[in-house]
């Protein structure tokens, strides 16, 4: 799986909630599993290739949306020795934490 954090902000608006809003209900309509953090979406996917069409939807819908103007910033993490999913990586970090 590929894991991918993004953020997509319409620039010249004071409130993103109701753009995010938007963001999730594409992702929900696709079936990706995300998460929602307060300061950007992560997503798990098969491919990077599957991440990028996605990224480039959320990107357009900005735009759909009445943005005149879009950044969008992006981090991916492609694992290929092992299966890895956004909660191995937490359960692995407070495994640590926990002394184990």
């Amino acid at each position: 799986m590929v894991i991918v954090e993004f953020v997509i902000v319409p620039l010249g608006q004071k409130s993103l909630s109701r753009y995010v809003a938007e963001v999730v209900k594409l992702l929900e309509r696709k079936g990706v599993k995300y998460q929602l953090t307060p300061m950007a979406t992560i997503i798990e996917v098969p491919t990077v290739r599957d991440a990028f069409e996605i990224l480039e939807q959320a990107h357009e819908l900005m735009f759909e949306l009445g943005a005149e103007r879009v950044s969008t910033t992006v981090r991916i993490d492609d694992r290929r020795d092992v299966e890895r999913k956004m909660e191995d990586k937490v359960k692995s970090v407070m495994e640590k934490v926990r002394g184990g």
